[in-house]
């Protein structure tokens, strides 16, 4: 094997089993020999070579390009094995330390995400296969960090709670609020909020398959009255709104964006609004995004610290008015995404190949590691205006949030039926 991946897996492998096959056909084992065996296959040396130098991206390239194979357990049993030892370790070796410079120093380059850039890059993620997302995904298609409110929650459950929980912290305390939702996705959120608060709902995305089929959900419901979608970058959005919601897409702003994201969202919000920003973000110190991920799933995106979002927010003029940190909810949302798609993976393979779907299992592996045992969270941020916009206790999320349980069809027999509207709008 070679003698720099030894090194390193001998240094972070102290429990568990781990047995890698290295190129030559010889089997070593790391770890205490405690637990079921986690068994990897390293087909060449060529790939041992590219692991042992850069192993956050070639990793899961080798293992998506078939230079890697599972013999005993899944990608995420390894994954969970080396996460759950390493922690941040990793990035500690002197190498890895010089790589994620470099990759520091590109990032201005990487992260530079113009409206034609950033257009680019949700559509190389976003309008992948409709019937790709529907594999995995919840009935609502909603592609962002459930919320638990038990542990007995399954991924319907938690999304529609996840919808509740963001319409509650908005404060929508009359009909008719205009409200612009930034990364509209596939319409679910505005949906809910144009049913279930009358809410008058402005979505905006970059992504040409998100949009029609959102676009068609609304007539569906007969709500196009009061929920509209359009293709636009929020730079170019006209205001004011009254409300400004954004889950999942500020992920996709970039680092030097920010001031202008939290400019615009200032001129955009009526000086009595109310925003709520949902987004991944680190507990720890500022780093740079995985890079296989950033490479393959995500170009231009970017896992902030709460220190790199507060700074342009205290230029922008906006009032920081409530923060709270979910934990391990994306951890258990991944779960259930991976674990759907496993079920269905023959269907996946029919829509792509094998390297789709290796690539997509390793994306969705990783990502639940590192909710489970590095720094990701999510950040659900909310802002106002004016400091007296919002009652001085969180005693009115709550309440709304409960008078939302009594509207929004929690009860199976309303998820049924949403269910089947869904399928009728595509």
């Amino acid at each position: 094997m070679n003698s720099l991946l030894s090194f390193y897996l001998r240094r972070i492998v102290s429990d568990g089993n781990l047995l890698i096959t290295d190129g030559d056909g010889e089997t070593h084992r790391f770890g205490d020999g405690a637990g079921d065996p986690v068994h990897i296959h390293i087909k060449s040396r060529a790939a041992e070579r590219a692991i042992a130098v850069n192993p956050a991206l070639k990793f899961g390239e080798s293992y998506m390009n078939g230079a890697v194979d599972m013999v005993e357990g899944t990608i995420y049993d390894a994954l969970a094995l080396i996460f759950s030892n390493a922690g941040n370790e990793a990035s500690a070796q002197p190498w890895m330390r010089a790589i994620e410079r470099m990759r520091l120093t590109w990032r201005r380059f990487v992260q530079h995400n113009t409206p034609k850039r950033a257009r680019r890059n949700v559509q190389h993620h976003y309008d992948l296969s409709a019937e790709l997302y529907d594999l995995f995904l919840d009935i609502d298609r909603q592609y962002s960090c459930a919320y638990f409110e038990s542990p007995g929650d399954d991924l319907d459950q938690a999304q529609l709670a996840k919808k509740r929980h963001v319409a509650a912290k908005l404060n929508f305390d009359r009909p008719g609020l205009k409200t612009l939702d930034i990364g509209c996705g596939w319409g679910g959120l505005g949906l809910y909020l144009g049913r279930h608060l009358s809410a008058d709902v402005t979505g905006i995305t970059l992504s040409d398959e998100q949009h029609q089929l959102a676009s068609r959900r609304a007539m569906k419901e007969r709500l196009g009255d009061r929920v509209r979608f359009r293709i636009e970058d929020y730079r170019k959005t006209e205001g004011p709104f009254d409300r400004i919601v954004s889950v999942g897409m500020f992920e996709h702003v970039g680092r030097d964006y920010y001031d202008e994201f939290f400019q615009h969202a200032d001129r955009l919000l009526d000086k009595n609004g109310v925003m709520l920003l949902h987004t991944i973000g680190r507990y720890g110190a500022p780093a740079n995004t995985n890079a296989f991920i950033s490479r393959y799933i995500f170009p231009g995106g970017y896992l902030p610290a709460l220190s790199e979002i507060m700074e342009p927010v205290q230029r922008s003029g906006l009032i920081l008015t409530d923060v709270e940190v979910l934990r391990l909810h994306y951890a258990k949302t991944l779960e259930a995404w991976r674990e759907r798609f496993a079920e269905r993976r023959n269907e996946a393979k029919s829509l792509y190949d094998e390297r789709f779907c290796r690539m997509w299992e390793f994306y969705l592996a990783a990502s639940e590691a590192a909710f489970r045992w590095q720094d990701c969270v999510v950040f659900q941020l909310q802002f106002a205006k004016r400091v007296d916009a919002l009652p001085i206790t969180r005693s009115y999320m709550s309440d709304a949030e409960e008078r939302l349980r009594q509207l929004d069809g929690s009860d199976p027999a309303r998820t049924l039926a949403r269910r089947e509207c869904c399928e009728a709008a595509e």
